[in-house]
């Protein structure tokens, strides 16, 4: 992969401007209920600055002692979401951004099209988030019979139209009213992969999903699980805390609730087979990033000398073994964590009733 080329002064300006204005702004009031159940017993489980980006700003996560639904509280507004979520990648090194994809591979896009296949033989499928399209680019070649379509709020979605990789390319958010009227009653399948975790409100999202599905449709959904022991084990280091990306982590007892509530059955959970092979690579990545952070990042304050420059990418160098290594203890260990509570993902599959 290229080197990122050094940000603009003007770019690093525009950043310097809205940072001094702080970064209390971005986050909204903080919540004293459970936004799942209601419950007011509320105990802190992270607190955290940005791992990834290392953009200024700290972000908590707090448990309802009732349900144990996970949340980012306070939770970032739809300006401090904006602000996060821009140039993402640009802080991320060649490795450590395909450690933190590593989700997107084509055998795990496979293995969850393929489980798809005992349940229905679909015509149609909407691929939600569905960015540069790879889920669907892979899943054809399970279900070579089925048009897939994607929706992402992003321009990723038209790249993916214009690469073949979906035949209808919808931009925009689930749970805008001019997206559910053109889509209601469309899909025999509705796909959510590390989705909702992302979403202000899962609920809504859920709900939105089960109106363009026809009836009888089914719904796919994978999520991070927050049951997972590397979660206590890593503590601030664990990638799917996602901070300050991930808004919600929900238990599977609490989704299967609220999907049942929907007037969904369960047709299938699955804890071993969405186990993504990347907790001790990627906590080692994140360490790393705290230790090397992108130097030429436009948010901060003074672009690095040469000499910063040449001590980083030499010391950034030296750690790429260490990450090698890491990932192949973690892809060496899988079969053992799929099978025990350190699986860090779930997936369900709920058919919508008639």
């Amino acid at each position: 992969m290229p080197p990122t080329p050094p940000p603009s002064a003007e770019r690093r300006a525009a950043y310097a401007a809205e940072l001094a204005q702080g970064t209390d702004r971005f986050h909204e009031p903080r919540r004293e209920d459970c936004p799942w159940c209601g419950s007011k017993r509320l105990r802190t489980r992270l607190r955290t600055p940005d791992q990834v980006q290392r953009k200024p700003g700290t972000f908590v996560v707090d448990e309802c002692a009732d349900c144990s639904h996970a949340f980012q509280n306070p939770r970032l507004s739809a300006e401090g979401l904006a602000f996060y979520h821009r140039d993402f990648h640009e802080g991320l090194d060649g490795l450590t951004d395909r450690l933190l994809g590593a989700r997107g591979s084509r055998g795990r896009h496979r293995a969850a099209a393929r489980a798809l296949l005992r349940h229905a033989e679909p015509e149609s499928w909407l691929d939600v988030g569905t960015g540069h399209g790879h889920f669907p680019a892979v899943a054809r070649e399970v279900h070579p019979y089925t048009s897939f379509d994607g929706l992402d709020p992003t321009r990723r979605v038209e790249k993916a139209r214009a690469a073949g990789h979906i035949e209808e390319a919808h931009r925009g958010r689930l749970t805008d009213p001019r997206i559910i009227g053109r889509l209601s009653a469309r899909y025999d399948v509705v796909s959510m992969f590390h989705h909702l975790e992302h979403t202000r409100d899962p609920r809504e999202e859920l709900r939105a999903a089960l109106t363009v599905l026809r009836p009888g449709g089914h719904l796919l959904v994978e999520v991070p699980d927050p049951d997972c022991a590397f979660g206590a084990l890593l503590g601030r280091w664990w990638v799917s805390y996602g901070q300050p990306r991930h808004l919600h982590l929900m238990p599977l007892s609490n989704l299967l609730g609220e999907l049942e509530s929907l007037g969904c059955e369960i047709v299938a959970t699955d804890r071993r087979e969405p186990h993504i092979p990347y907790d001790l690579a990627g906590a080692l990545a994140l360490a790393l990033g705290r230790v090397l952070p992108d130097l030429d990042a436009p948010w901060r304050p003074t672009p690095p000398t040469s000499f910063q420059r040449t001590l980083h990418a030499v010391l950034a160098r030296a750690s790429v073994p260490l990450l090698a290594s890491a990932s192949a203890l973690d892809h060496a260990m899988a079969p053992v964590f799929r099978r025990t509570r350190f699986s860090n993902a779930f997936r369900i599959i709920a058919r919508r009733r008639s």
